[in-house]
């Protein structure tokens, strides 16, 4: 066969380039192998493997100025300039090195290419093959990282998959993550890790005390870690030294770290090395205490160089190479402590460290042996070239590519499925699973692990189901608990460290053939990570466990895992006092506590658990009085609502065509079913609210159960002041009213029907506990200039308030707020309304959006109640989508992915590129993926 790997740049350093030549010296002893590489950048590459395959280049940078490495008749002026325009082929964000030179170039070579196989080596490559590569060429994607962890680099993945014949992953973690947010779209999936390249490699004695690692200098990699668990350990080996090869943007920073902790003679920063075999081999000990990684090759080298490892287990990686406690250690990620621990127990055990650097040297050469992977990679592609003339393998692509747009993907859009930051079970610990799952066929593997599928449990009761599932296990073996309060949603559970071994005996016994899980805490006798319930006898010496029950829905985009699981935690006594310390985190009664005995009880769901009666008080910084949530709702596309509109508009002389203005446009009153999954991502994240009051013009959702007591419609008839006024069509009038409602507490907030609560929130994020208001400040200011015809009807308003507070305080507002929910106080706006009657009134009664408006519960509220001491700024974590502009899309997978925002609010601008029909699909897709659970408020 004929196979041509594309690399970005193949002169340079990086973990791609030296897996990608590794890979293509062991094919090139039975195969015509090539590595083609976009942009030359070196005279001679990085890699002397690199001299071993046969390479081709696009573009020439090793000049002033790139330049095609074919004959052109393009002059620097022509050359320059292409280099000057960012790349139309693939996109800035996914890559922002390709430029239209690069475009050109490809354009050329790509359908030009006669291979058999083409192997892309990033996602942005692949996105170019897929577009480009000649049909009969069969496309197979190499991914070298964690795609799960890219981020915005990784979009192409989801995006071009479908089109490709084959995605490889170096782990099952990251392939499982493909089948979950690939699903049917899915090419073919393939787990094939590196190679340990083949030849002489010198082997360490030991003997020399330097614990060495390599790495970029760069956040990701946490070399500042490496340092800090040096210095922890360092007065106790004063031979050892700490040796750090790399350079990066970080090194100035490391430099100052090293130079602080007065370590400038033990710990040694010296730059990049292209001998770095023999640098592994004088070597005593090697870290890796990288944030994230895919597979690293680095690893393989120094297990090659028969030197033990310490590293993190992060999500994917060192726990697919390492194994602990047989040829290296693995510590829960960024714990400091505990990596400094486990470095100080392999350099004070001589015994031990030369007992694991034998296995390492052994193990590697037994699992990643070049011959045994390359055999892999050889039956992949020998299947892939036997059927690339069926005709059902273009078919098959079409088919894919239809069925992720008909799951609401688009050019820039695709559903993916959240990331898990465990890494996956052990083969041990798999085989196992396998055994349960048979006995259970209803269980799936999500995530690395077994769980239950259930579309019908939200946030609150899977919190409540793992503290039950816990407690219950604690009670039948009759060991004495109390569940804690603390900060976070997550229930805690205080057992005497004493019981330890009973709680973990109890454990696996109550849950042996279960799908129940726990994460190990600050464990020192296993490898972190979560291990089944049934195995704890085994675990040795914990701080606590987290036990979780692994839930996923049947799309795959919401998973409960060990963030909803139940803390249960061994609390050490004071010798001298008798009282307890916690492990890990304070409680609301802080890090102490006098007894372990319960005196009361603490209601969580339909039960009722054995507490401290101080834990069932009022504590200073709660916030125990009732909060609300008012929305105001319209349906645009209702025939009897469009017909009062325009009745009015007609009155007014105004047009009632179809229109775009920004203020009174269609876009503003469009209804795409935002608010079912705005209710649901409250039941979802905020189950402390008291009622819902719905503000409608007598317009009621066909799906909303109007016979849930939580859920209250309002008529726009029950609250205007003056019925005159209606009826109205103007968001700011209907919101100088809503103090009016009947029944609405003192504190609510206020949503508009496009605003998303991304993740557990608290009350005290909105409201302090004694009463007083947060207001989220925006950047974005106001412009200081006076109200004009001109301005839209937000800053209309925004310049409105401003002249108001600066008449009444003597103060210039300048900043607006955030698309976020607004805390506000019913006093507060009926004080407002009192005091400003006339212009509350004038923006009461303009049935439009006018230009002489007051924004009161988006903006006047916030300034008018912190000069008047009841409101303060604060803080949140907030998302601003527009559905209209194709390049948003892209933030959408990421909002699924990581759901790591407080909030977030989907809008619309009027002059939308993306047509309303495709804007409506993409967001019903996302919403029912990120908010697949039914809430309360729906009807069956």
């Amino acid at each position: 066969m004929k196979i041509t790997f594309l690399l970005t740049w193949g002169d340079e350093m990086g973990g791609t380039e030296m897996a990608a030549y590794t890979q293509a010296i062991h094919l090139s002893a039975r195969h015509d192998v090539e590595v083609l590489s976009v942009f030359k950048t070196r005279r001679e590459p990085f890699f002397a493997a690199a001299q071993q395959i046969k390479r081709r280049y696009l573009v020439d940078r090793t000049g002033g100025y790139g330049r095609p490495v074919r004959q052109s008749a393009l002059d620097e002026k022509a050359c320059r300039t292409l280099e000057s325009l960012p790349s139309e082929l693939i996109k800035p964000v996914w890559e922002n090195t390709f430029d239209q030179l690069s475009d050109v170039e490809m354009a050329a070579a790509l359908p030009a290419l006669d291979c058999d196989v083409l192997v892309t080596t990033t996602p942005a490559l692949m996105a170019a093959a897929a577009e480009l590569a000649p049909a009969r060429v069969v496309t197979v994607h190499e991914e070298h990282r964690a795609s799960q962890l890219r981020g915005v680099s990784g979009e192409p993945l989801l995006v071009y998959g479908p089109r490709i014949d084959a995605l490889v992953s170096l782990t099952e973690r990251t392939n499982d993550w493909f089948a979950d947010s690939l699903g049917d779209a899915a090419p073919e999936l393939v787990t094939i890790p590196n190679a340990v390249s083949d030849g002489y490699r010198p082997r360490s004695d030991l003997q020399n005390k330097v614990i060495v690692l390599a790495a970029r200098m760069t956040p990701e990699k946490q070399l500042d870690h490496a340092i800090q668990a040096f210095q922890r350990i360092a007065g106790d080996f004063p031979d050892w030294k700490l040796r750090i090869f790399g350079d990066g943007p970080q090194e100035v920073r490391l430099r100052q770290l090293v130079e602080g902790f007065g370590l400038h003679m033990r710990v040694e920063l010296v730059g990049r090395s292209q001998q770095m075999e023999e640098e592994w081999a004088k070597a005593g000990l090697c870290l890796l205490p990288s944030r994230n990684e895919a597979f690293p090759l680095v690893l393989l080298e120094m297990f090659a160089a028969g030197v033990p490892v310490v590293a993190y287990d992060i999500v994917t990686g060192p726990a697919e190479i390492i194994r602990h406690d047989v040829d290296g250690l693995l510590v829960p990620p960024g714990d400091v402590e505990l990596l400094a621990a486990a470095m100080a127990r392999l350099i004070g055990d001589e015994e031990t460290r030369h007992a694991f650097g034998k296995a390492a040297r052994e193990g590697v050469y037994e699992r990643f042996n070049g011959e045994q992977i390359t055999a892999r990679w050889e039956e992949l592609f020998t299947r892939l070239v036997a059927g690339r003339d069926d005709p059902k393998r273009l078919g098959g692509r079409a088919d894919r590519t239809a069925l992720r747009v008909a799951a609401g993907g688009t050019r820039n859009f695709t559903v993916a499925a959240p990331v898990s930051p465990l890494a996956n079970s052990a083969d041990e610990q798999k085989a196992r699973e396998v055994m349960i799952q048979a006995q259970d066929r209803t269980l799936v593997r999500s995530a690395g692990r077994l769980a239950e599928v259930r579309d019908d449990i939200n946030g609150p009761q899977m919190l409540a189901t793992n503290l039950e599932i816990s407690a219950k296990v604690l009670e039948d073996a009759g060991i004495p608990y109390i569940l804690l309060r603390a900060e976070g949603a997550q229930h805690r559970i205080a057992v005497a460290v004493e019981d330890r071994t009973r709680v973990l005996d109890a454990m696996a016994t109550a849950l042996h053939g279960k799908p129940v899980y726990a994460e190990l805490i600050t464990p020192r006798g296993a490898a972190p990570g979560a291990v089944l319930a049934e195995r704890l006898r085994d675990v040795g010496e914990v701080a606590g466990l987290r036990m979780f029950k692994p839930v996923t829905t049947g799309s795959r985009t919401l998973r409960y895992g060990p963030a909803y699981g139940c803390s249960v935690e061994f609390w050490a006594v004071d010798e001298e006092d008798g009282w307890r310390s916690t492990p890990r985190a304070a409680t609301l009664l802080g890090r102490r506590l006098p007894s372990l005995a319960p005196t009361a009880k603490l209601r969580v769901g339909n039960r009722d658990y054995p507490t401290l009666a101080h834990f069932t008080k009022q504590l200073m910084w709660d916030v125990d009085y009732p909060i609300d949530v008012v929305y105001t709702w319209v349906d645009g596309d209702d025939r009897a609502w469009q017909e009062r509109r325009n009745a009015v508009r007609r009155e007014r002389g105004m047009a009632v065509a179809e229109n775009t203005d920004a203020d009174n446009g269609d876009v503003r009153f469009r209804n795409r079913d935002e608010l079912r999954y705005s209710l649901r991502s409250l039941e979802m994240y905020a189950p402390w609210v008291r009622n819902v009051y719905l503000v409608t013009d007598d317009q009621v959702p066909a799906w909303l159960d109007t016979a849930c007591p939580d859920v209250k419609v309002v008529s726009h008839r029950e609250i205007f002041a003056d019925p005159d006024s209606l009826p109205t069509f103007n968001s700011h009038a209907i919101e100088s009213q809503v103090h009016r409602i009947e029944g609405l507490s003192e504190h609510f907030l206020y949503l508009n029907d496009d605003f998303f609560i991304g993740r557990p929130l608290s009350p005290e994020l909105f409201f302090l506990s004694n009463g007083i208001a947060k207001f989220f400040r925006s950047p974005v200011a106001v412009p200081p200039t006076p109200p004009s015809d001109d301005d839209e009807g937000y800053f209309a308003a925004a310049k409105n308030n401003r002249k108001l507070l600066e008449d009444t305080f003597g103060r210039t507002a300048t900043q607006s707020f955030l698309h976020a929910p607004h805390p506000l106080r019913r006093s507060v706006l009926s004080e407002i309304a009192e005091k400003f009657p006339d212009e509350v009134s004038r923006t009461a009664a303009n049935p439009f959006r006018g230009n002489t408006d007051l924004s009161i519960t988006s903006s006047l509220h916030h300034h008018y109640g912190y000069l008047t001491g009841r409101s303060v700024p604060g803080t949140i974590s907030c998302s601003y989508v527009n559905a209209g502009d194709y390049d948003h899309h892209s933030v959408l997978g990421r909002l699924l992915a990581s759901r790591n925002y407080d909030v977030f609010c989907i809008g619309e601008s009027p002059d939308a590129e993306v047509p309303a029909e495709e804007q409506a699909r993409v967001m019903h897709a996302f919403l029912n993926a990120y908010y697949p659970v039914k809430s309360r408020f729906e009807r069956d």
